[in-house]
């Protein structure tokens, strides 16, 4: 949620952040319910005050005028059960436009319209070459038998995959990996529920424009969330930190789910699009002057571990058009992938600024004791299926078989290939 006192101050400035993020917001309406929720609000505690005062001087009074008072009281509760009617209708509708209105981006966001004006900011690792005609990872899948997409098919419709073999072990040797190495960097882990409430994921900034792709269960009142960001984040709603807690980071790992609704026709084969997958994701709660820092500090993380795969990957400077409604700024790691012979999106980064904890009033006191709203960043660790994918294709060899990296084997028990017997 915005500062709505920075936006009554400067609306144009919001404005302009809308368009940069190609999003409209009628700023003239919501200005005026405001001033009216404001008005109506005076109102009230103007009449609750006469309301209280009367109620304290009735006892004092003669019968005929006791009466006479009490039938003014009468009236007068008629009148602000009114007028808070009108609060609440008013209110309402304040609320739904200020849940339209995304974080503005940070002043060094490149203005631009969409994905195609995203900025590469450098490559690391060049992409890896082979001297035989590369294969995709579901024709490397054919030999080693790592993901079912059939039968998967067959108990949950398109866009579902199984793992199997080598293929789960790869899983785990990731996420062990990916804690042990966070963990050191005083990230502390944890395991986030899937299922939250329509309160949390709205605060997080995901139903306004996100909706449709969110799975929902109406009759529990509960959504699957689609990054353990959405769950990790509304666990501290209503506390305060104290400035020495700062930053609080965690590396959550869940499984996800995602409706796919704006991705028709797109990746329909595999598992790189699907509606249920595993990624680890680090959170963190920090002061509103280390956003920054902290922001690239997850994209170091992000690249340390994509180093230690020797993955080729790209790092974009993501434009305002591409930017979701809670990012201030954003960075995404796009990962090599020689059987598609393309760059493909695995990691992002996300600076949300105040803009998560002001909705789930998180706060920190600062060194004068102040309270002030925490700062938030997320970024992806894995998103594990992409990566797998990633790891397939730039590690297969001649015979189909696949190289384990090096830094996983010790999670496997020291193999080194995956590989199947010839047919």
């Amino acid at each position: 949620m915005i500062d709505v006192k920075l936006l009554r101050e400067n609306p144009q400035k919001f404005e302009r952040a809308c368009l940069a993020k190609q999003i409209t917001i009628d700023f003239v309406k919501f200005l005026k319910l405001d001033k009216k929720r404001r008005d109506l609000l005076t109102r009230i505690e103007k009449m609750k005050a006469i309301q209280n005062k009367s109620s304290s001087e009735i006892a004092q009074l003669e019968k005929t005028e006791r009466v006479r008072k009490i039938k003014d009281m009468r009236e007068l509760v008629g009148k602000i059960k009114s007028f808070e009617k009108k609060l609440e209708e008013t209110s309402e509708e304040w609320h739904k436009i200020l849940y339209q209105i995304p974080n503005p981006p940070l002043p060094e966001v490149k203005i631009g319209k969409d994905e195609s004006e995203n900025e590469v900011l450098r490559y690391q690792g060049e992409k890896t070459k082979f001297d035989f005609p590369v294969k995709d990872y579901l024709e490397l899948n054919k030999k080693l038998d790592l993901i079912d997409l059939e039968r998967a098919s067959k108990v949950s419709g398109t866009r579902f995959g199984y793992l199997k073999n080598e293929a789960v072990l790869l899983e785990f040797a990731l996420i062990q990996f990916t804690y042990q190495i966070l963990i050191k960097e005083g990230f502390t882990p944890i395991l986030s529920p899937v299922l939250v409430r329509e309160k949390a994921m709205e605060a997080m900034g995901y139903l306004a424009r996100g909706r449709d792709e969110v799975y929902h269960l109406p009759k529990d009142e509960l959504f699957l969330v689609g990054t353990s960001e959405q769950s990790i984040g509304p666990m501290h709603s209503d506390e305060i930190f104290t400035k020495e807690e700062m930053p609080k980071r965690y590396v959550g790992f869940s499984t996800c789910f995602r409706r796919e609704a704006g991705a028709y026709g797109k990746d329909t084969k595999g598992i790189l699009r699907v509606h249920q997958f595993d990624k680890i994701e680090m959170f963190s709660f920090c002061s509103p002057e280390k956003s920054k820092e902290e922001h690239l500090f997850f994209l170091s993380m992000e690249e340390k571990l994509m180093q230690a795969l020797k993955l080729p990957y790209q790092v974009l400077n993501i434009c305002s058009g591409d930017l979701g409604d809670p990012a201030a700024a954003k960075f995404d790691i796009e990962t090599w992938m020689p059987g598609q012979n393309q760059y493909r999106e695995t990691h992002s980064a996300s600076n949300c600024t105040d803009f998560q904890a002001r909705r789930l009033n998180i706060r920190f006191k600062d060194k004068d004791g102040k309270l002030q709203f925490t700062h938030t960043v997320n970024g992806t660790a894995f998103a594990i299926g992409r990566i797998l994918i990633a790891i397939l294709e730039n590690n297969q060899t001649k015979e189909g078989d696949i190289v384990i990296p090096e830094i996983l084997r010790g999670y496997m028990n020291g193999l080194e290939k995956i590989t199947r017997p010839a047919a």
